[in-house]
């Protein structure tokens, strides 16, 4: 007989096979299992042989992908700690009023979503009752991820135990009055009960990996003791098509971060129809979970498939739901119990006979209801286990149907995510089924009532004491606002000096700034330097030594550099998160980091730096998650403009971030010219973000790698450096009727202006006076804040007008940014307006041969300059074609 090991090639094809024969007689005893028993049977004993292996401690690779059953059978299922008929009755309550908010909504048009919550009701309320622990306890509490669709079931049980009126309840996405509710977890607009957005599909899942890695950062380096602390995150099985759902897998893997547990509601329905309709999600997600290194526990049936399991002594059932498509399970639960007898059990002779064993009731009940996240044992269960496994995240895969509860009309129909209501008589078949006391005469007005039981009754008790016991309400938002001392002056001091004559980038300029805070007594340690794989890029390096790279296994190896003064330093307590190239994992470490003082109540300052190309272009919708979550925290784009960074060319040349960054009302956008303005700016968003009247803002500095020489800090420009806008250096009049006009630069543009205002001078007698504008985006803020101030009847003049009041002649910007970054201001400018820009795609040349590409090089702004004042009359226009022709133009 051919030895079947050695048909195909294998890796096993590399070890030696010290007993050959032995291993013939393990293939020939299969062969025989296969022949006598069939290939199902051989399987089977095959899977229990390697679970066998695995009990025993033999190291073996795991299977990726196990029946389509559920991973703890119900005789292994833990006593159910509660009361179950209580529970019932108040996950019914809140199944009703969830659907009667969205419901009476609809009045409005304002729309809302049921079908989600409907689904998933049990998976919420198990964890309510049993497991989430709150804020009033021991430490930091749990954070959930609550699924954005499912905010009107969490919002109802809000409702149920008093932190919700039915007038809130009345103004679901009705948020102008003052007293609405968002429509999904906003922070921003609900904080006391909001911790995470989560709508944004797919940032949940990578924020919940990092949140749940920050907190054992925070442990690790002694902040916070956060052990007590658990991370849920409720998640779509269609929301895990977004890459982000499963891009740091393998992180949480990797660092055991077993305080994780993501349950997915796999109620095997998107927005438009089946998620995986010709194949089976919850297996597809199983084996990309188990692939990554997660406990993976499936909670797919619920008590009635007992029977359905039992009754298959042949494995036929077995292997019939392994091949069932979901799009066809779906029909299976909208189709009546003859066309499930042909379809489903129609396949072979053995489901033949197992059907004919049951009742259409059982039937029914198995393939219309009984699922394992509709059963609160079965839900128990999982939590449980998942909570007890060490050394690994869990993800929970939770089988449910969509719509759940509402009725025919929108179980398990594809268009149910649309659908905003239900009828007055579809609401009483709902009454019927959860059987609840409300009386017809309820809806004698033609709305929907909403119910409650009554703030006394043993409902709401139950619910409140289990709360109780569990640390407090929740989900809950807490803030204990402690101001941060503001650090040493000296630090800030070094950068207002200049660098004299060295020559020194503004990206330097910032990591020496931070290196010296992290020295600081008080609030040193509280830095968190992130950034992605690019350290010794932005001249980080000489922070791996002394702060370390934080890594919750140390450094189990001797590194390569270990003999030079930088090295590569990883540590358990280290400080620096350095993800790898991941930005949008670095963007997830800055949310957690910049939201612990609501989080943990620790106030931590992280500074994310990276390509500014590759941050809000990139993660930009991250940015916005930051926002709504109200981070606080410094976001560095460094090598930053369209012409500073030499070689890389197009996809590295930024020339619109400022531009993006504009639009996100939380953030506050510099681009400052020299080192003592970025000493300036920190200083200020320091006290603005962590001092006692602290701001939800976060800070968006660009920073340049251009060596350059950094000059002192002139008196008295402060306010100027925070507001704005402020003069450089005024021009010296060659004589006293000299043609006039204002220069505007911004970053490393400032240095163009300098250098055309003396080519102005000394080739065609034209005075310019120099302005840095450190923030394009503040200037215009404070300009609409002063719009709005007059639409209330209040006098207030712009600061960029101000302070460009009275400067004669025109006036002209640049800057390493497209036009419309300065073009933002133009409107509050009294004088003539004209502006130079990077507009266009970047490219691969020298910083010279760019500039003067893009007309922004020194020469161009001098041209452009002589051009404003030739169309005011001011200079002939032969002037300009002359300084054309003399720069080589």
């Amino acid at each position: 007989m051919t030895d079947p090991v050695a048909k195909l090639p294998s890796e096993l094809d590399q070890l030696p096979d010290r007993d050959p024969e032995e291993t013939a007689e393990w293939a020939a005893s299969l062969d025989a299992v296969t022949k006598a028993a069939g290939p199902h049977r051989a399987a089977y004993l095959m899977r229990r042989s390697l679970q066998h292996a695995e009990g025993a401690g033999i190291a073996l690779p795991k299977l990726l992908e196990s029946d389509y059953v559920n991973t703890i059978p119900t005789s292994a299922e833990p006593a159910f700690d509660g009361d179950l008929e209580m529970e019932s009755k108040i996950t019914a309550w809140n199944r009703w009023n969830a659907a009667a908010m969205v419901t009476r909504g609809a009045r409005y048009g304002v729309g809302g979503h049921i079908a989600t919550f409907a689904s998933a009701a049990w998976l919420y309320e198990t964890g309510f009752n049993h497991f989430f622990r709150g804020k009033e306890g021991d430490g930091s509490g749990d954070q959930l991820y609550i699924q954005g669709h499912a905010s009107p079931g969490i919002y109802a049980r809000a409702f149920l135990d008093g932190r919700l009126s039915e007038q809130q309840l009345d103004n679901f996405r009705q948020e102008s009055g003052g007293d609405g509710l968002p429509s999904y977890p906003h922070p921003r607009r609900l904080p006391w009960l909001w911790e995470f957005p989560t709508v944004s599909m797919g940032l949940g899942p990578l924020s919940a990996i990092y949140q749940a890695r920050f907190n054992r950062y925070l442990s690790n380096r002694s902040i916070k003791d956060t052990s007590n602390s658990h991370v849920w995150a409720f998640l779509g099985d269609g929301e895990m098509d977004e890459p982000e759902s499963t891009a740091a897998l393998a992180l949480a893997a990797r660092e055991q971060l077993d305080n994780l547990t993501f349950v997915i509601n796999c109620n095997l329905q998107r927005l438009d129809g089946p998620v995986r309709a010709n194949f089976r999600v919850v297996q597809e997600l199983e084996g990309a979970f188990r692939g990554a290194g997660w406990n993976v526990i499936k909670t797919l049936w619920g008590n009635a498939w007992d029977e359905l399991f039992q009754l298959d002594t042949t494995g036929a059932l077995l292997r019939r739901l392994r091949e069932v498509p979901d799009a066809q399970f779906q029909t299976y639960a909208t189709r009546d119990v003859a066309y499930i007898r042909q379809h489903f059990f129609g396949t072979e002779p053995a489901l033949v006979e197992l059907a004919k064993l049951l009742t259409d009731a059982k039937i029914a009940e198995c393939f219309y209801s009984s699922r394992g996240g509709h059963e609160a044992r079965k839900v128990y269960a999982a939590y449980r286990a998942a909570v007890e496994h060490k050394g690994a995240p869990t993800v929970i895969l939770a089988q449910t149907v969509k719509g759940y509860t509402l009725g025919k009309g929108f179980e398990s129909k594809n268009a149910n995510h649309q659908m905003k209501k239900l009828s007055i008589d579809e609401f009483k078949g709902m009454r019927e089924l959860l059987g609840l006391p409300i009386p017809d005469s309820a809806f004698e007005d033609g709305l929907v009532p909403y119910g409650h039981p009554g703030a006394d009754s043993p409902e709401v008790r139950y619910l409140q004491e289990r709360r109780a016991a569990l640390g407090g309400p929740a989900p809950a938002r807490r803030v204990h606002a402690v101001a941060l001392p503001q650090p040493e002056e000296r630090a800030f001091k070094a950068l207002y000096k200049g660098s004299g004559k060295q020559e020194m980038a503004t990206t330097m300029a910032f990591v020496r700034l931070v290196k010296d805070l992290m020295r600081d007594k008080e609030t040193g340690r509280r830095w968190v330097p992130i950034v992605p794989d690019e350290a010794r890029t932005f001249g980080m390096e000489s922070l791996f030594p002394s702060a370390g790279i934080y890594s919750p296994m140390g450094q189990t190896y001797d590194p390569v550099d270990r003999d030079q003064l930088m090295y590569y330093k990883e540590a358990k307590d280290g400080q620096i998160l350095n993800e790898g190239i991941t930005e949008a994992g670095a963007m997830a470490d800055f949310i957690a980091a910049s939201t612990s003082y609501a989080t943990h109540g620790e106030t931590m300052i992280p500074f994310y730096i990276f390509y500014s190309m590759f941050g809000w272009q990139r993660t930009g919708d991250q940015m916005w998650q930051l926002a709504d979550q109200l981070g606080k925290g410094f976001i560095v784009g460094a090598t930053a403009g369209r012409t500073t960074l030499t070689g890389e060319g197009l996809q590295h040349a930024d020339g619109h971030s400022h531009l993006i960054a504009s639009t996100n009302p939380a953030s506050l956008n510099y681009d400052p010219a020299f080192a003592y303005e970025i000493a300036v700016i920190v200083k200020d968003g320091l006290r603005r973000m962590y001092g006692p009247e602290a701001e939800n803002v976060f800070y968006y500095l660009t920073v340049y790698n251009e060596p350059k020489q950094q000059p002192a800090m002139p008196e008295g420009v402060e306010e100027g450096i925070v507001k704005g806008l402020y003069r450089f250096k005024e021009g010296t009049a060659a004589s006293a009727d000299a043609p006039r006009l204002q220069l505007i630069g911004s970053g490393t543009a400032i240095h163009w202006a300098l250098e055309a205002q003396e080519l102005l001078a000394a080739d065609w007698g034209v005075t310019a006076d120099v302005w840095s504008a450190t923030s394009w985006g503040e200037l215009r803020r404070d300009a609409l804040e002063s719009d709005e101030a007059l639409l209330r009847g209040e006098e207030r003049v712009p600061y960029v007008t101000q302070a460009l009041s009275g400067a004669p002649g025109p006036v002209l910007a640049v800057s390493d940014w497209m036009r419309a970054v300065p073009d933002q201001i133009s409107q509050w400018v009294e004088q003539d307006w004209s502006s130079l820009g990077t507009d266009g795609f970047g490219l691969s040349d020298t910083r010279e041969g760019a500039r003067r590409h893009f007309g922004v090089d020194a020469q161009s702004v001098a041209v452009a300059a002589l051009a404003q004042l030739a169309r005011r009359g001011e200079i002939p226009a032969s002037k300009v074609k002359e300084a054309r022709e003399k720069y080589g133009m």
